[in-house]
């Protein structure tokens, strides 16, 4: 990653996965590197909860850098984790909209629960990864709603990705143009569309004005 990254001249940046053999040192040198975050997976079919001593270890020795934290839960974590999440104090993104299932609709309690989240600007979420979150298969749109509403909710703090290529899938492989057909749907409005691609990771990820790259 950090190789690609020298090699991108300033177009990319990386978000690292990190254990307790890192010193500080090795974390500056990421973040000279092009590292704006760290990831932290609760995902329990990919093997679950992280340790949570650690994590708030790494929250405070990332603070510094001006990092984010990126975390990859299960729909029903935003409801078990969520007196951490407000305690961490520092920009936290949700990832795939929290995998929140698509079919058990907007008054579903995880996903009020990610709505009230995204009230705090410490807080952004990546409307991404609606192969993961849809209940009706390919080609995801009942997810939709979804993310129409996490954009009205924060369109400043909202953001979007590939997810290519796609690891850990269970069931059907995405067909990738569905997945970018979606963002039109998601977020019609050029405006909004603007801010999704382009604004929003440009200044979370420390981009120049106008320059951005979609993981």
């Amino acid at each position: 990653m950090i190789d690609a990254i020298a090699h991108s001249n300033g177009a990319y940046r990386g978000i690292a996965v990190i254990d307790g053999r890192y010193r500080d040192k090795d974390l500056e040198a990421l973040a000279e590197g092009g590292v704006r975050g760290v990831r932290f997976n609760f995902v329990k079919h990919l093997g679950g909860a992280p340790d949570i001593g650690f994590l708030k270890q790494t929250v405070e020795r990332i603070r510094p850098l001006g990092w984010h934290l990126v975390l990859h839960f299960d729909a029903d974590d935003l409801l078990e984790y969520e007196d951490l999440l407000r305690s961490l104090n520092i920009v936290v993104v949700i990832d795939h909209m929290g995998r929140v299932r698509a079919g058990d609709g907007l008054d579903q309690r995880p996903f009020q629960r990610l709505l009230d989240f995204m009230q705090n600007e410490m807080f952004w979420v990546k409307v991404c990864g609606s192969e993961r979150c849809s209940s009706a298969g390919p080609p995801f749109t009942d997810s939709a709603p979804i993310a129409r509403k996490l954009i009205e909710t924060a369109p400043d703090r909202v953001l979007w990705g590939t997810d290519w290529p796609h690891p850990n899938i269970q069931g059907v492989m995405p067909d990738d143009g569905d997945l970018v057909d979606l963002i039109s749907v998601f977020a019609p409005e050029p405006d909004l569309k603007h801010k999704l691609l382009i604004d929003n990771p440009a200044r979370l990820y420390g981009f120049p004005d106008g320059q951005s790259a979609a993981d």
